[in-house]
Order: C-alpha cells, then sequence, then structure tokens
C-alpha cells in the first residue's frame, strides 16, 4: 500500500476536498463507493469532515456556508508548499487573483485559494500536523490531479512560475495537448489543453481521479447510489477511465490499471517525496 508520513515536496498535489451542499449525502455516496469512513466534523473548523481509508486519510469534505452563495458542488486540489505566504504572493504576481488569503487551520497547517489566469480554482496548503493524503495511487484513494484549461499557455505559464514545475510536453497535436508537471524530475499532475471541448458554462478546472479496482463495476455503482456516469469506461494508455458527477453535483473521475481485457496498464507516478 501506498502511504506516506511525511509532508510532499513543495509543489505536489497533497490533497483534496469537495464542497458539498449535502454532507450526509456525500458521505453516503462516497463511504459506498469508495469504502470511505468518516471522522466526525469539528465546530472549530466549519464542521469539515475527513475522509479515510484504511486508516488513512485521502479527501475531506466542506459544507457548503450561506455566504458562499452559488458556488457549485466542486472538487479543489490543494498544492503544498513551504512557505504559503510566499507562494499566494507568487499566485498573485503571475496573474492569478486570491479568494483567500493565507490563514492557519489550528495546528494542521495553513491554506489559501486561488484562481489562476485561466479561471481554475486551487487550494495551496503548508502542512502542519495534517500533511495531507495519507494513502494515495491505491483502490479508494487519489491517483491524479488533471488540469483542464481553456487557455493552455497561460495555465502552463502561471504553474510554472508560481511553483517552479517543469513543464514536459506528452503531445503537442491539435487533437491532444498535453504535458505533465514535475518537480525533482517527477511526474506530479497532468495540464490538458481542453478549450475545444469544455462546455462554454464549464470554466478551467482541476479534474480529480480515484484509484478503484474495476472501474465498471464501480461505474454501476455511481447510478445506484444517486451520482450520474457523463462519460462511460474506457481504455486509454493510462488505464481504464471514466468520468462521473455525485450525488450533490460535484464532477470526478474513475481510474483503474486494469483495462477491460484483464491486461494492466502503466499507473501514473505516485506524487513527490
Amino acid at each position: 500500500m501506498t502511504t506516506r508520513e511525511k509532508p510532499f515536496a513543495p509543489g505536489t498535489p497533497c490533497w483534496v476536498d469537495v464542497l458539498s451542499s449535502d454532507v450526509e449525502a456525500s458521505k453516503a455516496f462516497y463511504g459506498g463507493l469508495l469504502g470511505w469512513d468518516f471522522e466526525a466534523g469539528s465546530e472549530e473548523f466549519g464542521g469539515y469532515v475527513n475522509a479515510s481509508s484504511d486508516g488513512h486519510r485521502v479527501a475531506g469534505i466542506v459544507p457548503r456556508r450561506p455566504e458562499m452563495g452559488a458556488i457549485p458542488d466542486a472538487w479543489t486540489t490543494y498544492i503544498s508548499t513551504a512557505d504559503i505566504d510566499a507562494t499566494v504572493a507568487a499566485a498573485d504576481a503571475a496573474g492569478g487573483q486570491v479568494m483567500a488569503a493565507p490563514m492557519q487551520v489550528g495546528e494542521m497547517g495553513s491554506m489559501a485559494i486561488v484562481i489562476d489566469p485561466a479561471g481554475g480554482a486551487f487550494g495551496v496548503w503548508q502542512p502542519g500536523s495534517h500533511i495531507g493524503f495519507g494513502k494515495y495511487n491505491e483502490a479508494g484513494s487519489v491517483a491524479w490531479d488533471e488540469y483542464h484549461s481553456k487557455n493552455f499557455d497561460a495555465t502552463t505559464a502561471f504553474y510554472a512560475a508560481v511553483f517552479g514545475w517543469q513543464i514536459e510536453p506528452m503531445s503537442e497535436t491539435d487533437e491532444f495537448r498535453y504535458s505533465t508537471a514535475q518537480v525533482d524530475g517527477q511526474d506530479v499532475a497532468g495540464l490538458m489543453d481542453s478549450h475545444a471541448f469544455l462546455p462554454e458554462e464549464v470554466p478551467s478546472h482541476w479534474a480529480v481521479y480515484f484509484n478503484v479496482a474495476d472501474v465498471d463495476a464501480a461505474v454501476a455503482n455511481v447510478t445506484e447510489l444517486g451520482g450520474t456516469v457523463i462519460r462511460p469506461a474506457e481504455d486509454t494508455p493510462f488505464g481504464r477511465i471514466a468520468d462521473a458527477v455525485d450525488s450533490t453535483g460535484a464532477m470526478f473521475k474513475l481510474h483503474s490499471v486494469t483495462l477491460a481485457n484483464g491486461t494492466s496498464a502503466a499507473s501514473q507516478a505516485a506524487p513527490a517525496e
């Protein structure tokens, strides 16, 4: 099992959480789909709920508050930093918009929320006692974080400037423009040019992949649990993948390294040390 007890390298996606308009519905959905257990939400932290798989933290649930307005339920990816004030200042200087300034979250760490120049929201996390994922790239946990951009050049320039990413092109055709972001020579995230197929109403965004043992079985469970499958399972060079929406409207992806014919595809790289 891929678990960890030390912080992620700065610039590495280290955590995800979902804004939920119905926390109990979200717990029922992801508990049924991914087998998660849930800690009791603390009023000190706005009812925030940590989800665990095999006793290791894998994700969080953020209860919607009235002051959040009409922001849709969605997953947020957090990127690790050793100095949150410097990272947020760099994001501001590179054309980002700071939506939530750095704030201390008890002894767990510090967080901020930023909108990048292409319009996608992400979190910044400076770890304290909460390092982020305790388990990853295993069934029931995050397998990969991927940015879908409507302004690919602006996106790559921004994240490279803010987090020091080395951008490695994987494909540069008009049909499929995709790069990986590297930290210390290790792939940590994907960047896709999605302007040609994202609907007008769907902004640039970070997409979260959850690993499951059997994507097809998980897809069937999505519907049973009140979610919606928006792209059926299909084989790719990186595994078998499907797109879905949970029971409160947050989009996510399912991934397994086993293809429909039973063979195994190479998994995405684990987050950097």
